[in-house]
């Protein structure tokens, strides 16, 4: 699903990026609903990023990457970390793209994630690469979501991985 943002664009600079697992939901200037086999999960664009909420049998986990004033957490390269009876990882990098490798990379996400049944891309107004993407799947015991959030102005590009799936008992 590729939309417009009526937005003025927030969070121009990656280095804003902050991270927070388990806050409410904010408010959203676009949502996709998925039904993915027996998980619940909201991809949602904010005005400062993106917030993706995930209710399954198991537990539910919410996570935001976004300019969160006042937040105290950065944007981190990896996370590992209990949920419920979930385990949750994040990963996410930067990348610095030359102004035509930025232009080519930002046209392929954006046809990538409009195209697919359970993407969600938000353009803002001002560069048609100023854009917050976000892919999700369910693979198993495991429910996985892609994110990439573009910076024309510094030529950047942040993606995040992100898995939650159900704990595995220890080794006997």
């Amino acid at each position: 699903m590729l939309t417009t943002l009526r937005t003025s664009y927030t969070d121009t600079r990656a280095d804003d990026l902050a991270w927070a697992l388990g806050r409410e939901p904010l408010p959203a200037l676009a949502v996709l609903d998925l039904q993915l086999s027996g998980a619940t999960i909201q991809l949602r664009l904010l005005g400062a990023s993106h917030q993706v909420l995930l209710d399954q049998e198991q537990g539910t986990c919410s996570e935001t990457v976004a300019c969160i004033p006042g937040s105290s957490t950065p944007l981190p390269l990896g996370v590992a970390k209990r949920v419920g009876a979930c385990e949750y990882e994040f990963a996410a990098r930067v990348e610095t793209l030359s102004t035509a490798s930025f232009a080519g990379r930002a046209q392929e996400l954006i046809a990538l994630v409009a195209d697919h049944p359970n993407g969600i891309v938000g353009v803002f107004p001002g560069s048609p690469y100023a854009f917050t993407a976000l892919l999700a799947q369910r693979l198993e015991e495991q429910v996985l979501w892609r994110t990439w959030h573009a910076y024309p102005q510094e030529g950047q590009l942040v993606s995040t991985r992100t898995r939650v799936g159900v704990r595995q008992p220890a080794p006997v």
